[in-house]
């Protein structure tokens, strides 16, 4: 996808933005931004909302150079090798696949990365979070916690969980997975691996959590995952299996559940570290952040489709409830 195409995108949003305050930007420095992600989506839209908070309007003092490598993730060095090759003064990359393409396309650009699926260290990407030491900072996920708190709360929802199905992304989950996998030990339940790789592999991974007596899955993060969110709660709901994700976007596709950060925020907030670079701030001495705050979502709906009474105990403590 190329600028025009991403202004498209957010053309609805731009338009809102108040004439007042587009006339009393400064004049400055128009600065270039690269944007790598696997999908457009609300994040897409999120991320620019963050820039124009920070003082950068896509189109006037910033351009934006947006590059979806979509289900394509071996093109992401391509991208990235041209958003590098365009001069921009910072990349964002979302995701391992793009977070690893710009690590290798540049050791000098600085890189902002949001990333639920990895640790930014154990894969050398930083040499401690406090002071990452080169070119990336920006936002990751700590999962073995959320893995055990998702269990919990799903066996909440469900207390005659014995069986847990485990939805994830094999190209770039194996840490998660891993986290999931201990968490379940923990928990007492027994765990059923159900990887994929491509949206095609779907159904068969449902069709194999119905044949093993799944009774409840987590539905672990990756791009792949967040895109077919609508395809996933679709399949579930048929099947009548209970999920629960992290990505708190899942309920209002029609997911059972969600617990997890509040992701939309995040590429807000990426706004911030974006400023700070552009006005001398030096990626490698910007602590890398873990999301603070996470949110429960549930889909009471949903819970009666699949014929479940979610404990009014467990309604109370949600951030959101849809009916």
């Amino acid at each position: 996808m190329r600028r025009r195409e991403f202004i498209t995108l957010i053309g609805g949003a731009a338009a809102a933005w108040p004439l007042a305050a587009r006339a009393q930007q400064p004049t400055r420095k128009i600065v270039k931004l690269g944007f790598l992600q696997a999908f457009q989506n609300e994040n897409t839209v999120a991320f620019v909302q963050g820039l124009r908070s920070a003082g950068y309007i896509d189109g006037q003092n910033a351009l934006v150079e947006a590059r979806f490598y979509g289900s394509m993730p071996d093109r992401t060095l391509e991208l990235a090798n041209e958003l590098v090759s365009l001069q921009c003064d910072v990349i964002i990359a979302t995701g391992p696949h793009a977070i690893q393409a710009a690590m290798s396309a540049t050791s000098v650009l600085p890189i902002v990365g949001v990333d639920l699926e990895s640790d930014p260290v154990a894969k050398g990407w930083a040499t401690s979070l406090a002071r990452p030491g080169k070119n990336l900072t920006g936002w990751f996920l700590d999962l073995p916690e959320l893995g055990g708190k998702q269990i919990e709360l799903l066996k909440e929802a469900v207390p005659k969980l014995s069986t847990l199905g485990v939805l994830w992304d094999s190209t770039i989950g194996e840490v998660q997975f891993h986290a999931t996998e201990s968490a379940s030990i923990a928990a007492g339940v027994t765990l059923q691996s159900l990887p994929i790789q491509r949206a095609e592999e779907l159904e068969a991974a449902f069709d194999r959590a119905v044949r093993e007596r799944v009774q409840g899955m987590v539905v672990l993060s990756s791009p792949l995952i967040l895109a077919q969110r609508a395809q996933i709660a679709g399949l579930a709901l048929k099947v009548g299996l209970p999920t629960i994700s992290l990505f708190t976007l899942f309920p209002t596709s029609g997911a059972l559940m969600a617990y997890g950060p509040d992701l939309t925020d995040l590429f807000r907030r990426a706004g911030t570290y974006i400023d700070r670079i552009l006005k001398g701030a030096k990626a490698s001495e910007l602590p890398i952040e873990r999301p603070s705050k996470f949110s429960l979502v549930i889909n009471l709906k949903t819970a009666k489709a699949l014929g479940l009474e979610v404990p009014p105990i467990l309604v109370a403590r949600a951030d959101e409830v849809i009916e």
